[in-house]
């Protein structure tokens, strides 16, 4: 719990500093990198409950928007479950992308139409989503090659 905390805390605070606007949404790379490495660490449920945080935080504090909620915590669910399954990293990865990039792209549509009413085609979000995921897994690669979290993630889950 206390390293969710610290994930959930370095999401929002980063999310303030660290984004880009691309359109109606904004780009966060440090979701995707906190999505890939609570996967490795923690697993799929509090990769899910973490990304659910940080999105909520945002939203609270006015930094984010409604569409960091598919975004994010698609793409967390299917880095934890592939990593899970696999124990693989680039696997892990590969989830963060596709979940966010395209599931989290398409499923922001009707969010943005119907709930924030922005008049949008149903691929809008994909590119942008696809930049931010691509970013933040790139930087999720290298500190997890540096710090080898895959060893940490075997004795954390022992406890």
């Amino acid at each position: 719990m206390t390293l969710s905390s610290l994930f959930i805390a370095i999401g929002v605070i980063a999310g303030n500093i660290i984004f880009i606007p691309v359109g109606a949404a904004k780009c966060f790379p440090i979701q995707h990198t906190i999505n890939i490495i609570s996967a490795v660490l923690l697993g799929p449920s509090y990769s899910v409950a973490i990304a659910f945080c940080i999105s909520l935080l945002r939203n609270i504090l006015g930094t984010g928007s409604l569409l960091a909620f598919p975004g994010s915590m698609i793409g967390a669910l299917l880095a934890g479950i592939l990593y899970q399954k696999t124990n693989k990293v680039p696997l892990a990865i590969m989830g963060e992308i596709f979940g966010t990039g395209i599931l989290g792209g398409l499923v922001a549509f009707p969010i943005a139409y119907l709930v924030m009413g922005k008049n949008v085609a149903a691929m809008f979000f994909v590119v942008p989503f696809l930049i931010s995921t691509i970013g933040g897994s790139i930087i999720a690669y290298f500190l997890i090659k540096a710090w080898d979290f895959t060893k940490a993630s075997k004795i954390s889950r022992r406890v």
